[in-house]
C-alpha cells in the first residue's frame, strides 16, 4: 500500500526525466539554458540570491602585521577567550531552553486544565460544543500570534531552522538567519505553536536558537540593538563565526535531548564543512555545559535541586533493564520495523514535497500563509476532539499518569485514554507510548492516533510557524511501534511493548530526516541505556537506506526547493573527464595591483562578483585553452568587502594619512554587513586616485590549473570551505574563476537503485 502510494505520485526523479537527465557532461549546458521550461517549485533551480561565506583566512600583509605585533601572548589569550565563549554559549542556550520549556508547561497546564474542567462539566449535560469552542480558542489565538510574527516580521524563523543552519555551516550566507530578532521570534513562535496544539515540537528549533546565541555572543555586538562592546572584534570573521555556530547547534541538541555526545555528532554529521580536534573539544565542552545548566535549573524548579533528573527538554523517562533487553529472534522484527519506518518516511517526504510546491505556487501572500496556519490548527483540534468522542477507550484511573485524565463518555472512576493522548503536549504522549502499561491503550486508539498524527504532521511541516519535526515523528512512530509490540506480545507474552514503541519512534524519525549516527547516540543518551544501541542502529540504517531509495530527506528536499546551493559531501561520480575550463566562469573581471578608484567603483557597480583576481598587467590575447582569454599574470585575490572598506575609508595612495589607521580592525568594524557600493560617496576628483591592492589582497589564494578535474576542484572546495578558486594556464595567467554555484550546479540524483547527474540552472527569480 505504501509503495503504491509512493509510485502513484510524481517523484522528483520523474520530474527530472521530464526535462532530461545527463549521463555525460557534453549535454549539461544545453539543459541549463532552458529557463522557461522549469516551473516554480522545481528541484532543478539554484537561487542567485544566496551568496557564499568567506571561510578562507586572508593572510595578507595586514594580517601578518597584526600577528607579528601581538605575539604568542595574544594567541594564548585568544584561545582562552574562545573557551569562555563556548562556556557562555552552553549556558545561554540552556537558559533559552528552560524559558521555552517552562512557558509551554505553564500555559499548557492552564489550557488543558480548563478544557478538562469544561469536558467533565458537560459530559452528562450534552453541551460538549462548549469545551470544543474553548479548545479552538486556546489553539487558534497563540498560533495566530506566532504565525503573524513569523510571516510578517521574520520569515527565516519558520520551521525548525535545521536546514538553514545546515546550509550556513556548509558555507552559505542565509540572510537574517543568526540575528537576535530572529531568536526572539523563534522562541515566541515555538511556544505558541506547541501550546496551540499543532503537530510540532520545541526540540528542533533549539538547534537554531543555539546557533543564533553562538553567532551573537562570539561577535560581541548586535545590529538589532545597535550595541558594540568591541571586546570580541578579533572573532569577526566568517571562519571564526562558523566554528562558534557549530558549537551553538551542538549545544541546542544537547539542551533538547540531554545528549552532549549526540550534539557533537549532529554538528559533524549534518552541519559542519570543517572539523578539527580542537574544535571537537570546544563543541563537546559547550554541549556538556548546556546539558548541565538545563538539568540543574529544571531539577531545582521541579523541587529536586542537586538531583539532576531533568537532563533534556525531551525526557524519555528511565527504561528499566528488562524493558530494553532483547533476544536475537527479535532482530528481524526490528529490521522489518526499520523498513516500515523508511517507507513511511519516504511517503512523508514525498507528500510534503507536493504540498510545499502547492504552497510555493498558490499560497504566496502573507495573509494566505497565516490563514493556512490557523486552518491547520483548527483541523488538528477538531480531529483530536472527534477522536475523543469516537473512540471510547475507557481505563481505570491511575493506569495512566496523565496530568489531566478526562472522564469523557466513561464511567465514574475511569478516564478516556484517547483524550489523554490529545489533551497533553506531544512529548508527553511519547512518554506514554514508551512507559504506560500494555493494557492502558487499545489497538484502535493507537491506530487512529498514528494515522491522524502522521498526516497532520505532513500538513503542518512547512507552515509559517516555528516548530520542529522531531517530536511529531517520534510520537507517530511510537504509536505504530507500540501497536506492533502488542502484536508481538500475543506470541511472546513477556515482551515489553515500550521497546517496540522506541524502535518505531526511531524508525519513523530516521525515515524522515535520514540521520543515523547522531540520532542513534541521541536516543541512547536520552534513554540512558547503551545496551539497546544495536537495534537502534539497525532500524535507523534500514530506514535511511529504504527512504533514500525513494526520496531524499525532508531537509534536503526543502533546501533544494529553496534553491540554496548546498555542496554535497562527495563530487559527482564519473566526472573526472570534466575539466576546470568547462566549469569555470569566464571572462574574469580583474584588477591591476595598483588600480584607479574609478575603475574599482565602476567594476563593483557593474558586477556583483565577490572576488576579483589581482594581476600584473591586464591584457587579452589568444591562449592555448580554446576560446578562453587570459587576463594577466596572477598576483592574488581581493574580496568585494575589502574593496568596499578601502573605498569607504578612502585608503588611497594620494591620501597618506589614511594609511596610518588601516588595520584588520578597520575591516572587522562593519562585519558582516558591509556598505553597498551605491552608498559610498566618491568625488569626481578622487576617481583618478589609485589604491595599492598588494597590501590587502590574499597573496596566495587557492589556484588550480586549467586541466584540473571537477572532483579535484570539488574536494578543495569541500575540505577548505572555499568561496573562489582561480583557474590559471601554464603561464600562471588568469583564465577563469570557479565559485560554489559553478560546482553545485551538478546535482547527483539517486532513485530506485539508479543514479545520474543533472545540471541545475541559476535563476534570479527564485
Amino acid at each position: 500500500m505504501i509503495i503504491n502510494l509512493i509510485f502513484f505520485f510524481e517523484t522528483p526523479y520523474n520530474y527530472l526525466t521530464k526535462y532530461g537527465t545527463m549521463a555525460h557532461h557534453e549535454q549539461f549546458h544545453s539543459f541549463s539554458e532552458r529557463e522557461d521550461t522549469v516551473p516554480i517549485g522545481s528541484l532543478n533551480i539554484l537561487s542567485a540570491k544566496y551568496e557564499s561565506l568567506d571561510y578562507e583566512i586572508v593572510e595578507n600583509y595586514v594580517y601578518r602585521d597584526e600577528e607579528r605585533k601581538k605575539g604568542y601572548q595574544f594567541v594564548v589569550k585568544k584561545n582562552v577567550v574562545r573557551w569562555a565563549i563556548f562556556f557562555w554559549i552552553g549556558v545561554i542556550t540552556a537558559v533559552i531552553g528552560v524559558i521555552i520549556d517552562l512557558s509551554i508547561e505553564i500555559i499548557a497546564d492552564l489550557k488543558f486544565g480548563n478544557v478538562k474542567e469544561y469536558i467533565d462539566t458537560c459530559n452528562k449535560k450534552n453541551c460538549l460544543w462548549q469545551p470544543y469552542i474553548l479548545l479552538l480558542v486556546y489553539n487558534i489565538v497563540p498560533v495566530l500570534i506566532g504565525s503573524i510574527l513569523v510571516t510578517y516580521i521574520e520569515p527565516v524563523a519558520l520551521g525548525s531552522g535545521i536546514p538553514q543552519v545546515k546550509c550556513y555551516l556548509n558555507g552559505i550566507k542565509i540572510p537574517r538567519l543568526v540575528r537576535v530578532k530572529t531568536l526572539f521570534i523563534k522562541v515566541i513562535g515555538v511556544i505558541t505553536t506547541v501550546v496551540g496544539g499543532m503537530c510540532g515540537g520545541k526540540e528542533g528549533p533549539m538547534i537554531h536558537a543555539g546557533a543564533v546565541v553562538a553567532a551573537g555572543i562570539s561577535q560581541g555586538k548586535s545590529t538589532t540593538f545597535n550595541k558594540d562592546c568591541g571586546v570580541l572584534k578579533y572573532f569577526r570573521e566568517d571562519h571564526e563565526k562558523r566554528d562558534f555556530v557549530s558549537g551553538g547547534a551542538a549545544a541546542g541538541v544537547a539542551a533538547a535531548f540531554g545528549s552532549p555526545v549526540g550534539g557533537v555528532l549532529f554538528s559533524l554529521e549534518e552541519g559542519a564543512s570543517f572539523w578539527n580536534q580542537a574544535l571537537t573539544w570546544r563543541i563537546f565542552f559547550a554541549s556538556m555545559i548546556s546539558t548541565f545548566t538545563l538539568n540543574s535549573v529544571l531539577s531545582a524548579y521541579h523541587g529536586h535541586p542537586g538531583e539532576l533528573t531533568y537532563w533534556g527538554l525531551l525526557n524519555f523517562g528511565k527504561f528499566n533493564n528488562f524493558a530494553l533487553s532483547y533476544e536475537m529472534i527479535e532482530l528481524p522484527i526490528f529490521l522489518a520495523m526499520g523498513v516500515t519506518g523508511g517507507l513511511l518516511g519516504a511517503l512523508f517526504c514525498h507528500l510534503n514535497y507536493k504540498l510545499t510546491i502547492f504552497r510555493m505556487r498558490h499560497l504566496v501572500s502573507c495573509w494566505k500563509k497565516v490563514l493556512e496556519a490557523v486552518l491547520v490548527c483548527s483541523i488538528t483540534a477538531t480531529v483530536g476532539f472527534l477522536l475523543m468522542l469516537w473512540e471510547n477507550d475507557c481505563k481505570p484511573l491511575g493506569l495512566d499518569p496523565t496530568k489531566h485524565p478526562v472522564q469523557l463518555n466513561c464511567n465514574d472512576g475511569e478516564y478516556n485514554s484517547m483524550a489523554s493522548l490529545w489533551l497533553q503536549v506531544p512529548e508527553a504522549s511519547v512518554r506514554s507510548f514508551f512507559h504506560d502499561p500494555a493494557e492502558s491503550l487499545k489497538v484502535a486508539t493507537l491506530a487512529y492516533f498514528a494515522v491522524s498524527f502522521y498526516f497532520l504532521t505532513i500538513w503542518t511541516y512547512g507552515l509559517s510557524v516555528s516548530a520542529g519535526i522531531f517530536i511529531p515523528c517520534l510520537a507517530t512512530g511510537a504509536a505504530w511501534g507500540r501497536l506492533i509490540g502488542i502484536g508481538v506480545q500475543c506470541i511472546f507474552p513477556n515482551v515489553d511493548v515500550g521497546k517496540y514503541a522506541l524502535i518505531g519512534a526511531a524508525s519513523q524519525l530516521g525515515g524522515v530526516v535520514r540521520m543515523t549516527i547522531s540520532l542513534t547516540i541521541i536516543l541512547i543518551e536520552a534513554t540512558g541505556d547503551i545496551t539497546f544501541g544495536l537495534p537502534l542502529m539497525i532500524c535507523l540504517l534500514t530506514a535511511k537506506w529504504i527512504g533514500d531509495y525513494f526520496t531524499e530527506s525532508i531537509y534536503d528536499i526543502h533546501i533544494q526547493l529553496s534553491g540554496i546551493p548546498l555542496m554535497a559531501w562527495d563530487p559527482p561520480p564519473l566526472s573526472s573527464n570534466i575539466f576546470a575550463t568547462e566549469v569555470m566562469a569566464h571572462p574574469v573581471a580583474v584588477f591591476k595591483s595598483k588600480e584607479t578608484v574609478g575603475k574599482i567603483v565602476d567594476t563593483l557597480k557593474k558586477y556583483t562578483y565577490n572576488g576579483f583576481p589581482v594581476v600584473d598587467d591586464i591584457f587579452s590575447v589568444d591562449s592555448e585553452i580554446g576560446d578562453n582569454k587570459s587576463n594577466g599574470r596572477l598576483r592574488g585575490l581581493i574580496l568585494r568587502s575589502q574593496l568596499i572598506v578601502l573605498l569607504q575609508n578612502k585608503v588611497f595612495n594620494e591620501v597618506p594619512s589614511a594609511w596610518d589607521y588601516v588595520s584588520l580592525t578597520t575591516f572587522r568594524q562593519d562585519y558582516p554587513r558591509y556598505s553597498d557600493i551605491d552608498g559610498i560617496e566618491i568625488l569626481d576628483s578622487e576617481r583618478n586616485y589609485t589604491v595599492d591592492l598588494l597590501r590587502f589582497m590574499n597573496p596566495s589564494p587557492y589556484v588550480v590549473q586549467h586541466m584540473a578535474s571537477l572532483p579535484r576542484i570539488f574536494r578543495l572546495f569541500r575540505a577548505m570551505g572555499l568561496r573562489h578558486i582561480v583557474v590559471v594556464n601554464d603561464s600562471n595567467e588568469v583564465v577563469g574563476i570557479v565559485t560554489r554555484k559553478d560546482l553545485t550546479r551538478y546535482k547527483v540524483w539517486r532513485h530506485r537503485g539508479t543514479i545520474g547527474v543533472v545540471e541545475l540552472k541559476v535563476s534570479a527569480k527564485l
